[in-house]
């Protein structure tokens, strides 16, 4: 039998399968090859900070236990019976979907019972959700989307679960809606699963971005690609297209600037992608750049935008600045917002900086109200 090995420092520096600044001692061979584990990642992390107590670790493996079981329920999809409407709505008016209940469901009962947290919110509940009381409160918070794009379930297109960990004000303590109005910054850790043809968990804990894996034979998440990086440059950009007559002039002069190619401003060719989940937009960028556009726009004037920052906006934001891209309303820094309330919806726009640093300044450098777009007259594909 051929003798294991341990990484020393040189080869810890540039495996694939080490984080960057590890010390860890993880070893070659074994039920995953050289490649760590989530447990011992977190392990390895937590030894990092010797003042740690265990307690994240813990709230991130029992929200990767409630991942795995919604990833099965997905994967299932008619089978078992989730797919479909639940015949409810959820807090925004939103037809809620079975597989969203369920989702819910799982994180609340995986979570709830390790004394860890004070309370949670989720994108399904109106309030905080109140932990039973047979449990013990703990010092964070947990707040998530049990399933982000839930609709695309029922076509089978990859659907997934946000989550974001904050500290909580007072430890020990039932948690208040308050509570959880801390702006993006103040996260210690940030992640979302997503269920495609593989699932992964892609998290952060505030030194980098990580994707894991779920090896289904074993069950186990195994880091595949550690400290992800975004190009900062880009030629390829989300936005839903459909929506156009409702955007504000930045917005219309860039994507206009991208689709008239070569020719145009720009100087290139775009391609544009549009999933309708933006879980599997993240996803997409993290591994191979872009830029994803939900600014705020005229359809709902009384709204700030459409996607939900504490669900949705922050924990992404957190993940994508934590791989080198930027993440803004158009005007400003996603993650200095202050939160006003539980749902409460914002402008979302992230991606390779340079793309993100661009529309930003059309935003301060377009101050009229009507946009003229030569490229789309009243012959071209977007006129209005």
């Amino acid at each position: 039998m051929p003798a294991t090995k341990k990484l020393n420092a040189a080869e810890q520096a540039t495996s694939p399968s080490v984080p960057t600044g590890s010390e860890g001692n993880f070893i070659l061979g074994g039920p995953t090859g050289a490649r760590p584990t989530l447990t011992q990642f977190m392990i390895e992390t937590r030894r990092q900070h010797p003042d740690a107590t265990g307690d994240l670790n813990g709230i991130i493996n029992a929200v990767s236990l409630a991942c795995k079981a919604i990833s099965r329920k997905v994967a299932l999809g008619a089978l078992a019976d989730v797919l479909g409407s639940a015949g409810t709505g959820n807090v925004q008016g939103e037809e809620q979907k079975k597989i969203d209940v369920i989702a819910n469901e799982m994180f609340l009962r995986a979570a709830e019972w390790g004394g860890r947290l004070a309370g949670m919110a989720s994108e399904e509940i109106d309030d905080v959700y109140r932990l039973p009381d047979s449990y013990p409160r703990g010092k964070y918070l947990l707040a998530f989307d049990p399933l982000d794009g839930s609709s695309n379930a029922d076509v089978n297109v990859s659907v997934g679960s946000i989550f974001s960990i904050m500290r909580a004000p007072h430890p020990g303590r039932d948690a208040k809606a308050e509570d959880f109005l801390q702006p993006g910054a103040q996260q210690v850790c940030a992640g979302y699963a997503i269920y495609g043809p593989s699932t992964m968990l892609v998290l952060t804990l505030g030194s980098g971005t990580h994707a894991f894996t779920l090896e289904p034979q074993l069950g186990e998440w195994v880091l595949s690609h550690p400290n992800l990086r975004i190009p900062a440059q880009t030629r390829e950009f989300a936005i839903n297209t459909s929506n156009r007559r409702f955007w504000e002039p930045a917005i219309k002069r860039y994507v206009d600037e991208c689709l008239a190619g070569q020719t145009g401003p720009r100087g290139a060719d775009f391609n544009m992608r549009w999933i309708a989940s933006l879980v599997a937009e993240a996803h997409r960028i993290l591994m191979r750049g872009g830029v994803f556009m939900y600014p705020r726009d005229s359809k709902n004037p009384e709204r700030a935008g459409r996607l939900r920052l504490l669900y949705e906006a922050n924990p992404i934001s957190m993940l994508i600045e934590q791989a080198g891209g930027l993440a803004s309303t158009g005007r400003a820094r996603i993650l200095q917002a202050q939160p006003k309330e539980l749902h409460e919806r914002i402008g979302f726009i992230f991606g390779s900086a340079d793309e993100v640093e661009r529309i930003e300044s059309y935003h301060r450098d377009e101050p009229l109200d009507n946009y003229s777009a030569p490229l789309f007259g009243k012959r071209g594909l977007f006129s209005e």
